[in-house]
């Protein structure tokens, strides 16, 4: 089956985490998604550890269903290809500073000149404006600088770097998909393209949410272990007796009811409905002493017959044999070209009409380069030409 996105075509320049995961779900959905690559600086991407069967397993991951083109784009010969490629892709994912596609003579208004209908999406740290735009940066300072950070951890040791790419993935990415399908919907009607600035810090700042609405409306400022949901009350994660985690989330009172009386102490239930922080306190530590009595195995077993928002915080191996995750198919088989399959994580999504199986891996650099240049009419004799002068690998 084609896919919901199977009549988008996407010519995507961007490289690590941000850019990547986006196109990665457009080509779950069917959209093509060719990957316009420097021949010269490589994708740091493809040299992250750990590797399978030599290559990158996140460059495996994050790449699959995509085609390859190794394009030298400071060379004036690749303008000519990109410019034959927009006639029939109307999509641009870019990732680079501000500037840097004008200068190679890429950028929207260049570029929308030659396809009016170009949707034209610029993911970067801090925007196209501002005095940041220039700047450097990565997850853990847009999260700084978002103000995420300020309420997240332990008062006692700080933040946390929370080791998954929030701003990147729920700010570049997510974002950078929203916007574009929203600009597919937009030229359904007006018939034109437009550019999509996507800043990972703005975009990490409307994850705050509750927090942000608190502070602009009313102006509470949330301070760490000081909110409901971050570790200001019993909504916290609870120590077994052999040092393994349990997620409580028991926060309405029929949930921390049955929490209380699954651990014998039914008369605590009263504590969790209470809103003040030192019967929260007393009552955090009165579950902290009842977790810490059992073994991680006795307390799942106890608490997986009861709806009381308790689970456990399981390794990743202990997630993809979970019965849920199994049950949601959550774990695919993804060809790497060789008549052998990876084990990758699928796409989280679910139509009622199904997604087209993946194809393949991350591709090799430039596995693709012949086949696109030849559906451009490039003669085998001008495709060796362009090799020899180094405009492609």
């Amino acid at each position: 089956m084609p896919g919901p996105l199977a009549s988008l075509k996407v010519l995507d320049f961007s490289t690590l985490l941000p850019g990547p995961f986006a196109s990665l779900l457009l080509a779950d959905m069917g959209a093509q998604v060719l990957r316009i690559e420097s021949p010269t600086r490589m994708d740091l991407l493809r040299v992250l550890p750990p590797h399978d069967h030599g290559v990158s397993a996140s460059h495996a991951y994050l790449n699959r269903n995509k085609r390859s083109l190794a394009l030298d784009l400071k060379q004036p010969e690749a303008l000519e290809v990109i410019k034959q490629l927009l006639a029939d892709h109307d999509i641009v994912l870019e990732q680079f500073r501000p500037g840097v596609m004008e200068r190679l003579g890429l950028g929207y208004d260049a570029l929308k000149a030659i396809n009016p209908r170009l949707i034209y999406v610029s993911i970067t740290g801090y925007g196209q404006s501002g005095p940041y735009k220039d700047r450097a940066g990565h997850d853990i300072n847009y999260l700084a600088l978002a103000g995420l950070a300020s309420y997240t951890g332990r008062t006692e040791s700080g933040p946390l770097p929370l080791g998954m790419q929030v701003a990147d993935v729920a700010g570049g990415s997510l974002h950078g998909v929203i916007g574009l399908l929203a600009a597919v919907i937009a030229r359904q009607h007006s018939g034109v393209g437009q550019h999509l600035d996507v800043s990972m810090t703005d975009c990490a700042f409307s994850l705050n949410a509750m927090a942000g609405a608190g502070y602009l409306a009313c102006g509470v400022e949330p301070g760490r272990e000081d909110q409901m949901l971050n570790g200001g009350s019993f909504y916290d994660y609870y120590r077994s007796r052999d040092g393994r985690w349990l997620s409580v989330g028991s926060l309405e009172p029929a949930f921390m009811q049955q929490l209380c009386s699954a651990l014998g102490r039914p008369e605590l239930a009263a504590k969790g409905l209470s809103p003040k922080p030192a019967e929260q306190q007393v009552l955090k530590n009165e579950l902290k002493a009842e977790f810490e009595k059992h073994d991680f195995a006795q307390l799942c077993e106890l608490f997986a017959g009861v709806d009381a928002c308790v689970e456990p915080v399981l390794s990743l191996a202990e997630a993809v044999q979970h019965p849920q995750l199994q049950a949601r198919e959550l774990v695919t088989q993804v060809p790497r070209g060789d008549g052998s399959a990876q084990a990758q994580m699928a796409c989280p999504l679910k139509f009622s009409e199904g997604l087209p199986e993946p194809r393949h891996i991350g591709a090799v650099l430039g596995q693709h380069t012949d086949q696109v240049l030849g559906e451009l009419g490039m003669s085998a004799e001008r495709i060796a030409e362009l090799r020899r002068a180094k405009v492609i690998l």
